[in-house]
């Protein structure tokens, strides 16, 4: 059952949306706001990479699958940075 790369990932994101379920909950617990959103927007970078290697079919072509990453990486870094700059500044 395993075997199947589709079923892999399927569990992958199953497992990594559990992680950022996780990472909320301690949020309520008292951890920085700040790094459980550096964390949970890490963890949807990776079900992202995961989506689009496995259920788009990019495993089979790696340049794409490279500049989509790149991409979707740069994206991210974006955010994150959007994302931190009003702690910055107060």
């Amino acid at each position: 059952m395993l075997s199947d790369p589709l079923n892999k990932a399927w569990f992958a994101l199953f497992a990594l949306s559990g992680a950022s379920a996780v990472v909320a909950e301690l949020a309520i617990g008292g951890l920085d706001r700040r790094v459980v959103g550096a964390v949970v927007l890490l963890l949807a970078l990776m079900k992202a990479r995961v989506i689009l290697s496995r259920y788009l079919g990019l495993a089979e072509a790696p340049s794409w699958r490279r500049g989509f990453n790149l991409v979707l990486t740069l994206f991210c870094l974006l955010l994150l940075g959007l994302y931190l700059i009003p702690a910055l500044i107060s």
